[in-house]
């Protein structure tokens, strides 16, 4: 998982564990004033919470609280949009800068590396199809895969041959040390070998 997955992830979390809170502690209150937990005198829980004097008083006492209100709705249904923007979008890189050279910058196109690397992975006994892609960032690449392998094959080999060929090879391309990899792998019955998405 690339540092920015993890950092959407965390972002997503933070926000649920916050709207979950509040709902609670918004629920308990509820809950509370209509088993009479509060002082009757305060909250009586057969009296509607927004009085005709409450709002008679915001509306002649704080007109700009409808403002307040508004611009507040407004905010969140930025927040809401961004945060749907953050989930579609795409981490994948369309290529990555190596190391200036005595001749320049060399540029490497991924989906020709990802490719390449799908490809092998693919031509592997028992994988019946394969695809891959890198995400992440510039400095910090990551490989993301799929593979559909047949289920007599042993999910030893599957580790040897990605760790010992596929990621060096990755590896050597990118002109890099390291390359996380994530692989899902989906067991099948051995069929025509078939293109993974």
């Amino acid at each position: 998982m690339s540092r920015m997955d993890r950092k959407t992830s965390r972002g997503n979390r933070l926000g649920l564990l916050l709207i979950g809170l509040l709902l609670i502690i918004l629920g308990g209150l509820v809950i509370a004033r209509g088993a009479r937990l509060f002082p009757q005198s305060f909250a009586p829980a057969n009296a509607p919470l927004i009085t005709d004097s409450v709002r008679s008083a915001f509306v002649r006492d704080h007109p700009m609280l409808w403002w307040m209100v508004a611009g507040a709705a407004i905010a969140l249904a930025l927040l809401g949009l961004r945060w749907l923007l953050v989930q579609g979008r795409s981490q994948k890189l369309s290529g990555i800068r190596l190391q200036r050279g005595p001749t320049g910058i060399t540029e490497v196109h991924t989906d020709r590396v990802a490719d390449a690397m799908a490809t092998e992975v693919g031509s592997q006994p028992g994988v019946l199809g394969a695809s891959a892609a890198l995400v992440g960032t510039n400095a910090h690449p990551a490989v993301r895969l799929r593979m559909a392998v047949a289920e007599t094959v042993p999910m030893n080999a599957i580790r040897e041959q990605l760790g010992g060929r596929a990621l060096p090879h990755m590896r050597q391309a990118l002109e890099t040390d390291r390359v996380p990899a994530v692989a899902q792998v989906s067991l099948e019955s051995p069929h025509p070998r078939r293109a993974v998405a």
